[in-house]
């Protein structure tokens, strides 16, 4: 039996996410006859590179910048979400709900907070969102970087920071799951669309390879109506690089309006 690395750390909470995807990657795995391979110790940057990856999901920024041509799409996730379907989601751009400030002009000289500088949801379509209504370069007096979305909700809820923009899927979640940790927060905003954050495995899977991986996910799927109840996945669809190209374009039009950096 061989063993693989498999895992979807994306969306890891609340806890009935972690467990809904740990019962999909554990029938993935049954499906296939594979073993899993632990990936304790590794980086993302890591897991993703690793030659011994089945199956991970990854961010579309990375995707299009860092991993370029060195992983194999499997598919993008549709999610059935308020603000996911279809394949895409996007960021909401979010303050305090009692923030006197109600448009994303009125927060210009604000506390930004980002989850990390190659995070799509949290900074390439935020700053794709400011691009038209920043001054000389600048949108906001300071930008701190939380090291992921539910710390940079908890900058906003703790005063720390006044505008954050979260992932949609993610936000969701926490809607649905921890109401505690979106409780006093308001949406300013929403950014463009982006495609779902997509699955990978390894460059060298052949087409046939990539497209068993994709028809057994959506079979678990089929096979665990509690586990795809619980994510609001209705499907893995077929994806290729071409899709997530909007990615870079949205980067291309910030800079265009001489917002290269989100600052």
């Amino acid at each position: 039996m061989s063993r693989y690395h498999t895992e979807l750390l994306m969306y890891v909470a609340p806890e009935p996410i972690r467990e809904a995807n740990e019962r999909w990657i554990a029938r993935i795995l049954e499906q296939l006859g594979h073993a899993r391979l632990s990936a304790d110790g590794l980086s993302l940057p890591e897991l993703w590179l690793s030659p011994d990856l089945l199956l991970t999901q990854t961010c579309g920024y990375p995707l299009m910048t860092a991993l370029r041509g060195q992983v194999r799409i499997v598919g993008r996730p549709r999610y059935e979400l308020p603000d996911a379907s279809a394949g895409n989601h996007c960021s909401l751009i979010l303050s305090r709900a009692d923030d006197p400030r109600k448009s994303l002009a009125d927060f210009r000289s604000s506390r930004g907070v980002i989850n990390s500088e190659d995070s799509n949801s949290g900074m390439n379509l935020l700053r794709h969102r400011l691009a038209p209504l920043q001054q000389d370069g600048h949108f906001f007096a300071s930008v701190g970087i939380s090291g992921g979305h539910r710390e940079s909700l908890r900058w906003l809820r703790e005063d720390l920071a006044d505008l954050a923009a979260v992932d949609s899927v993610t936000y969701a979640y926490l809607a649905h799951y921890a109401a505690e940790e979106v409780s006093g927060l308001h949406v300013v905003a929403r950014s463009a669309l982006s495609p779902t954050l997509p699955f990978i495995t390894v460059a060298s899977a052949t087409d046939e390879q990539v497209e068993q991986l994709r028809q057994v996910m959506n079979q678990a799927l089929r096979e665990l109506p509690a586990v795809a109840q619980t994510l609001r996945l209705a499907e893995v669809l077929p994806a290729t690089e071409g899709d997530y190209r909007v990615v870079l374009d949205y980067q291309c039009e910030a800079e265009d309006l001489g917002y290269g950096r989100l600052r």
